[in-house]
């Protein structure tokens, strides 16, 4: 088998990259993920991988086939290919069918809110109505006013408790009455003040009295307000089953309820999802319960469900195949700016180190003009002029990105260009061009090499924080950054946040593992030893 044959300090870099096994197995990774995404359209797309109609052999994902061809509708528009698997003609006959890839989704497909499928459920959620009142209570303790104070006392109406003593009902702690009559001299500034109690009827309820400051007189009555204490118990949850009468998970304090409210909490079940059902109460042994009804239904975007392992996005797009092509797109925009500014920072930055003297301190004036200026304002300037395109971003980016790799380059041939193999080059009559090609060059690659998955895990990154900025590639383009942005908008959608979010750190994390073990590989101070 036919190797390259390489010099022996390449060699023992490589093979010192490889004796590095975090990053050598990073590198494999992201080379699997980036050959991975570029047969994106055979992992993931709505068309076919294969069609077998009319005993031929069809394959949509490579070549352009009309509608009439497989429905005879006299229509030579794109085919929905998925209706069509639905149609007679597939569904039933065995010598017609089609194979879809993994993921049949497409990275702009639009998916029906009725396809799909959730269990036909509505959850009813009863809990306990914490009773609220407020007694007003004159300076002999008894009650001038009742605001719902009735049900504390156990008696018909508010009118029953006018002018009945409020220990009647309840009794107090000797502070709280203390802090009651203070309130009637009228002479301090008093804090508020809760007190827990028990009521002869045995409810446990909170009293609390508000903050007061002395008046011009004395008031004419104190305010108590009353809070019943029922715990932090979680609601009790029901589970009816399309037009069930009854739950799927029956308790024992549904078995002790009245037929009358079971029959209305069922009805009310039975109406969610086709009508409006508002929130509802019932009175079951002197205690008021409240009722919520609840049930899933499919709007965008749409958590992790059947196929789509990833959710939804707002618009109805499925997650995981917008991160399969998004990956792809921002690793060919990472490599192709960095090798294209790399290239750029090369040849500016050669000609500098090169040259010397005036060239090269014009040209350094010129960098940090040109360093000055806004990227993003021009970026923001041109897409708006020009419109946002994969093109334009990347040829704006690139005249700015290439300013950093050409400082180290431009230092590489200052300090080489009068090494003694240069100078026996000019010597032997070389061109310029050919001294710096094949003699400066191959000894300054060592600055590109080892930045380079640095620079692209940072443009990838770049390209991220440009979309969710709104000023990146332009929609329904598929891109992390995009996602990101739809999950600032809808911030209780997890996943829209969660998974392109752990596929950007894990791309930028085998970056960032590559390139830490091609700067030890090309170190040249491993094998250096001090003697004294």
């Amino acid at each position: 088998m036919w190797k390259p044959k390489l010099n022996p300090v390449t060699e023992r870099r490589l093979r010192r990259f490889k004796s590095i096994k975090r990053s050598y197995y990073s590198f494999w990774i992201l080379i699997g993920l980036y050959a991975l995404s570029l047969i994106s359209e055979v992992v993931s797309n709505e068309k076919p991988l294969v069609v077998r109609s009319d005993s031929e052999w069809r394959f949509p994902i490579f070549f352009f086939y009309p509608d009439d061809l497989f429905t005879d509708s006299g229509l030579y528009t794109r085919p929905d290919y998925k209706l069509i698997n639905q149609s007679p003609k597939f569904a039933e006959s065995e010598e017609n069918f089609m194979i879809f890839p993994l993921i049949p989704y497409g990275p702009y497909e639009t998916i029906s809110a009725s396809s799909i499928e959730l269990d036909d459920v509505v959850y009813v959620s009863v809990s306990r109505k914490q009773l609220v009142g407020s007694l007003n209570v004159d300076s002999e303790m008894k009650i001038s006013r009742s605001n719902a104070g009735a049900d504390f006392f156990a008696v018909e109406s508010e009118r029953d408790l006018r002018s009945r003593p409020v220990q009647d009902g309840m009794r107090f702690s000797s502070e709280f009455l203390s802090a009651i009559d203070a309130r009637f001299a009228n002479e301090l500034e008093l804090a508020s003040l809760d007190e827990e109690i028990t009521t002869l009827e045995g409810m446990a309820v909170k009293a609390s009295l508000s903050a007061f400051s002395p008046r011009s007189r004395p008031p004419s009555s104190v305010r108590i307000t009353l809070r019943e204490e029922i715990g932090d118990s979680d609601p009790l949850k029901w589970a009816f089953m399309g037009n069930g009468t009854e739950p799927t998970n029956r308790d024992r304090f549904w078995g002790e309820l009245d037929s009358e409210i079971k029959s209305k909490i069922s009805a009310s079940a039975a109406r969610v999802g086709r009508e409006r059902v508002d929130d509802q109460a019932f009175e079951w042994e002197g205690k008021t319960y409240s009722v919520r009804f609840d049930k899933e239904i499919v709007r965008f975007p749409f958590r992790p469900v059947g196929n789509h392992y990833l959710g939804l996005d707002s618009s109805g797009r499925d997650v995981l195949t917008r991160i399969v092509y998004g990956l792809r797109i921002s690793l060919n925009f990472g490599l192709a700016l960095v090798i294209g500014t790399m290239i750029l920072g090369v040849i500016i930055g050669g000609l500098q180190g090169y040259k010397g003297g005036l060239f090269d301190l014009g040209g350094q004036r010129l960098i940090e003009i040109w360093e000055s200026l806004p990227f993003l304002y021009i970026m923001i300037f041109m897409g708006s002029v020009f419109g946002r395109g994969f093109i334009l971003l990347l040829i704006v980016y690139g005249v700015f990105n290439w300013i950093s790799i050409s400082y180290y380059i431009r230092g590489e041939f200052l300090k080489l260009r009068k090494q003694p193999f240069v100078e026996a080059a000019h010597c032997l009559g070389l061109p310029g061009w050919k001294i710096m090609s094949r003699h400066i060059l191959p000894n300054s690659l060592v600055p590109i090499i080892t930045f380079f998955p640095f620079y692209l895990v940072g443009a990838i990154f770049s390209l991220s924080a440009l979309d969710y900025l709104g000023f990146g590639l332009p929609p329904p383009t598929p891109s992390w950054g995009e996602l990101l942005s739809q999950a600032q908008e809808f911030r209780s959608a997890w996943w829209l946040v969660t998974y392109p979010t752990a596929t950007l750190i894990l791309v930028i994390l085998l970056g960032v593992f590559i390139g830490e073990g091609v700067r030890a590989a090309f170190d040249p101070r491993v094998n250096s030893r001090f003697e004294s």
